[in-house]
């Protein structure tokens, strides 16, 4: 084993795996590591400013400075990387130029700030071009820069731990920190700083538990009309959210609100009429994408609103389609609330209710035997002891929600798409507290929510307009096809086949209804691409649908061109 080898073998003993991030510490030369990618730091936009830069350029000589010129690294701000690859003389061909700002002192301020996004983007680089390994120096320490040791340190291991909380694969990548074997301060200020960084991950998630076992995300879920408005208000009591009686009154969005219940956070999410078949799908969508960004990375809670009236199929469907969208695991998280407690007989309980329907026995018990009953009208003025009280029900509602969140741990439900949602959510953290550091904590997740939120929503309407456009124009080419080549249009042809802009026919005659019905699906499927594609960069829904139309209809051209000259 050669002399660099030994040495990450030595650092891997000190290392710390977290996650699909490994993290080395080891004391050696960056010329000689053996990884994907090296880093070297430079001033401004000239990569032979440090000491790193120069070493570099004595092992690659020219082909250096020229492939750096080639890529355009002059143009380089601060916080960007330039990638030079093709190197000659080093164990790898890779080298990461990084444009940093010289220290100015202040531990929190620009130059700080430019070197947390610099790290941000170079891990993040590696991890999009499929780097497995990437060594880096002390970044910004030495005479150029200035940067303290303990400064690196810290800002370093706490940014590769946020990109690792933030990260969506989960291909392992290594992060070889190098220190010279001169310099014992770099290397005793990492692995101090290595063992700060490890206890305060240690103490925030036991903190984090803590405060989940306060602070609950509950969503409300039914059909409009059902009284979820009414029993938001009667938790939070005071009127904080809209009441929509029907598919076509109110805004029908999703309303959130926080606030503290008998000392305890409580934030609710009113969804909208997900499950009212009048609504339009995609308006659905748009709704069930706006309250799961909200209430990321999922809820403690379910609360499924039903009246206290007939459990009619149409209640059934409602159940069935809430495990659609959220699997039926979400009943393990759910309560079953009854609104218009005042439709109960006479001293029944609701209990009693739930036992005369078999379907809603067995919704009930795949709930946990969890339900309760409220009433919008008739129950607020009465004694807390009466059956009969919001009062009470409240009380017993919230001890019901304590007592599930406890038995899991504080865990709250989650599926891979929230999952990945709580993922890109993190990352737009991060580069929100790169570029506006001064903002609140809760801030910064307001906002990241928002934008990611909104990134959605764009990325769904490019989709949706593609998949409808692409539906009609694959029908419409199949018919030009049709007209030109049988005469007569006679309706038995071969299905015709959209892919990336071609048509091609197929052998074996089929009805001409299976034929439109084969195109529109094809067209569908290349214009939802197209358009998911056109929306790339789109700053609002409504220009996401613009993109989307152009780069469907220009492929729509191409195909009949083709068509013509066929």
């Amino acid at each position: 084993m050669d002399a660099a080898g030994q040495e990450a073998e030595r650092g891997a003993a000190v290392g710390a795996a977290v996650g699909g991030v490994q993290v080395e510490i080891v004391q050696g030369t960056i010329e000689t590591q053996q990884a994907d990618v090296l880093v070297s730091p430079m001033v401004g936009d000239y990569p032979l400013s440090t000491r790193v830069g120069n070493i570099l350029h004595e092992a690659a000589g020219s082909w250096l400075t020229n492939g750096f010129r080639k890529v355009g690294g002059e143009e380089a701000m601060p916080g960007d990387s330039v990638l030079v690859e093709g190197l000659p003389g080093l164990p790898t061909h890779a080298v990461f130029f990084l444009s940093l700002i010289p220290w100015d002192g202040d531990e929190s301020g620009t130059t700080v700030q430019v070197l947390r996004l610099g790290i941000n983007n170079i891990l993040t680089s590696c991890e999009n071009r499929g780097f497995a390994s990437v060594a880096l120096p002390v970044l910004g320490a030495g005479i150029a820069l200035r940067f303290p040791h303990s400064v690196v340190a810290r800002v370093l291991m706490e940014e590769i731990r946020a990109f690792e909380e933030t990260r969506t694969s989960s291909t392992s990548l290594l992060v070889r920190i190098v220190t010279h074997p001169s310099d014992k301060e770099a290397y005793e200020a990492f692995m101090s700083v290595q063992e700060a960084v490890t206890h305060k991950e240690i103490t925030e998630n036991d903190y984090k538990d803590d405060q989940d076992s306060t602070t609950k995300r509950i969503v409300l879920l039914g059909k409009t009309g059902s009284g979820k408005s009414h029993l938001a208000n009667t938790i939070f009591g005071e009127q904080l959210f809209t009441a929509n009686n029907s598919a076509n009154s109110g805004t029908n969005q999703c309303q959130v609100e926080t606030k503290s219940i008998s000392g305890k956070s409580i934030t609710l999410v009113d969804t909208p009429g997900f499950f009212d078949t009048r609504r339009p799908e995609e308006e659905l969508n748009r709704e069930i994408i706006s309250s799961m960004t909200t209430c990321s990375p999922g809820p403690h809670v379910f609360l499924i609103v039903l009246k206290v009236e007939k459990f009619t199929t149409h209640e059934q469907e409602i159940v069935g389609e809430i495990c659609k969208h959220f699997s039926e695991d979400a009943l393990k998280y759910a309560v079953v609330v009854f609104t218009h407690g005042d439709q109960l007989e006479k001293g029944t309980k609701i209990e009693e209710f739930v036992s005369q329907n078999k379907d809603l026995r067995d919704l009930v018990v795949k709930c946990g035997g969890r339900c309760h009953v409220f009433d919008n009208k008739y129950w607020n003025n009465k004694g807390q002891n009466n059956y009969r009280s919001n009062q009470l029900q409240l009380e017993a509602l919230l001890q019901t929600i304590d007592k599930m969140v406890k038995e899991k741990d504080g865990a709250c439900y989650t599926n891979t798409f929230l999952q990945n949602v709580e993922k890109v959510i993190r990352k737009q953290e991060g580069r929100i507290r790169a570029s506006l550091g001064h903002l609140a904590l809760q801030e910064i997740r307001k906002l990241a929510q928002a934008n990611v939120s909104n990134q959605f929503l764009i990325q769904l309407a490019g989709i949706a307009t593609g998949v409808l456009l692409g539906a009609f124009f694959g029908v419409e080419a199949m018919i030009r096809y049709v007209f030109k080549k049988i005469p007569g249009g006679i309706s038995l042809v071969g299905p015709v086949v959209l892919a990336a802009g071609e048509v091609a026919l197929t052998t074996g005659a089929i009805a001409g209804g299976v034929a439109i019905g084969t195109a529109a699906v094809a067209g569908g499927i290349i214009g939802g691409k197209a358009g998911h594609d056109a929306a790339v960069g789109a700053k609002t829904p409504t220009e996401a649908v613009k993109k989307a139309y152009k780069a469907v209809t220009d492929k729509r051209q191409a195909v009949l061109q083709k068509l013509e000259k066929n």
